[in-house]
């Protein structure tokens, strides 16, 4: 989805620029333009937030003004103001600035755009290249920008909501800075409603909101502005006697924004979060990361996928029941899907944070494994060998096993490991759940198996 409170509005005038110039200006008084784009900030003292991009020296700041040549990726969640840098940066530098959406825009828009901006450089006239949803482009369209990239026909800006690790092709990435926004925190936003309550470019002071109001909005609002100044203006547009006070912000406003990408960073840090807080017992940490995920419409088979592994790398023998219980919901996800998996997720969920836990299974796995790294596989002992065709005998292999069940206990002294392994403890049982019960019967097996 796009920026938002700073996007070009729809269109790209090819030879103005698309903020002034001899394009609209769709921030004027009385515009019909809805109040986020009104509001968008003009100069850099208008913006909000992000002083750790904008301090004195750094790279951003130095292209806003005017002194900087690089390209740059500006990455961060929707209404932070990648598109009004991004502008900021064309106004500072007095060049020509290009929109294009990744959305709408093909490889014959951005070659067609780079020849604009090749002959305007022959008259000494250099072009900003804003491409919305940047992430969006496919390689070959994100090919198609090296050369002008790298021989500065455009300075590019690219705005993206996802991590363009993810999603940029390598050669563009180090071509560019890559630059990451913050969601605006709750002063920020409060900042921003403030301006366009008095500014005369918003409401001018045409309407007073009560704090109750003013306080959900900046919850709602997600670090979101322009979620903030649209649930302003709808509110606004609802009142009767130019008040807004907390009804009528709750009459337009149902709930705040989910932040989640389901092909980005925040994607593998909130499933991240809730295998973690599962891992840790939290059950109720565990509960919103779900929430969370499923209400981002998360794949369940994903997340399905992921308490199987949590079974048995955080919980293991400490409850043998919460592998099946995983491996159930699994299922579940398969034969009946969403909605009503929902619930057999989270049952899921409730069973394992709340579980014993355990890391003895990974543990004991990663001990065996680095002794195999180390080079401790030595030879199969010969008695275990098998001895099911002709000529095993004469090699003496499955000669002199001992067969188990013949044994009145089913447990009787014999060598399994190679001869370099023998006494080897992989399996630690911690005293947690059932592994309490587990551990001392681990230790019996140990001594008859060894003969002890």
């Amino acid at each position: 989805m796009s920026d938002g409170l700073f996007d070009v509005p729809g269109q790209t005038a090819p030879e103005s620029d698309a903020l002034g110039g001899a394009g609209v200006d769709f921030r004027g008084p009385g515009s019909a333009a809805p109040l986020a784009v009104r509001m968008r900030p003009a100069t850099l003292d208008e913006v909000v937030g992000q002083e750790h991009l904008l301090g004195p020296g750094s790279p951003l700041r130095r292209l806003i003004e005017g002194s900087g040549a690089a390209s740059v990726l500006l990455f961060g969640p929707p209404g932070t103001g990648k598109t009004t840098l991004a502008s900021l940066i064309s106004q500072a530098t007095g060049r020509r600035f290009e929109a294009l959406s990744a959305l709408s825009a093909g490889v014959k828009e951005v070659r067609a755009v780079i020849d604009l901006a090749r002959r305007r450089l022959t008259a000494g006239e250099r072009t900003v290249l804003f491409i919305d949803e940047v992430h969006r482009f496919s390689k070959t369209q994100q090919d198609a920008l090296l050369a002008a990239v790298e021989n500065r026909i455009v300075l590019l800006v690219g705005a993206t909501t996802e991590n363009p690790s993810f999603s940029v092709v390598s050669p563009l990435l180090s071509r560019s800075l890559v630059l990451q926004l913050r969601s605006l925190t709750d002063a920020d936003i409060r900042v921003v409603l403030e301006r366009a309550l008095t500014d005369p470019r918003g409401f001018g002071g045409a309407y007073t909101v009560t704090d109750e109001a003013l306080d959900h909005i900046v919850r709602v609002a997600g670090g979101d502005a322009r979620r903030a100044l649209t649930a302003l203006e709808a509110s606004a547009e609802s009142s009767l006697d130019g008040t807004v006070d907390l009804a009528l912000v709750e009459a337009s406003v149902d709930k705040a924004a989910v932040r989640y990408d389901r092909a980005g960073d925040q994607h593998y840090d909130v499933i991240s979060a809730f295998i973690k807080s599962i891992r840790g017992s939290d059950v109720d940490a565990a509960l919103h990361y779900l929430a969370r995920m499923m209400s981002a419409g998360e794949d369940p088979r994903f997340i399905a996928r992921r308490l199987v592994i949590s079974a048995s790398e955080d919980i293991g023998m400490a409850d043998p029941m919460a592998l099946q219980i995983a491996v159930a919901a699994a299922h579940v996800v398969q034969l009946i899907g969403m909605p009503e998996a929902q619930l057999t997720l989270t049952h899921a969920t409730i069973h394992l944070a709340t579980a014993p836990k355990s890391g003895a299974v990974p543990a004991a796995l990663g001990a065996a494994m680095s002794d195999i790294s180390a080079g401790k596989a030595g030879a199969v002992p010969p008695h275990l060998r098998d001895g099911h065709y002709a000529g095993a005998a004469l090699l003496g292999h499955a000669q002199g096993y001992k067969y188990p069940h013949d044994d009145p206990d089913g447990v009787l002294a014999q060598q399994y490991p190679p001869d370099e392994l023998v006494g080897s403890d992989y399996y630690r049982p911690t005293d947690h759940g059932y592994e309490r019960e587990v551990g001392p019967r681990v230790d019996r097996l140990r001594r008859i198996v060894r003969g002890k």
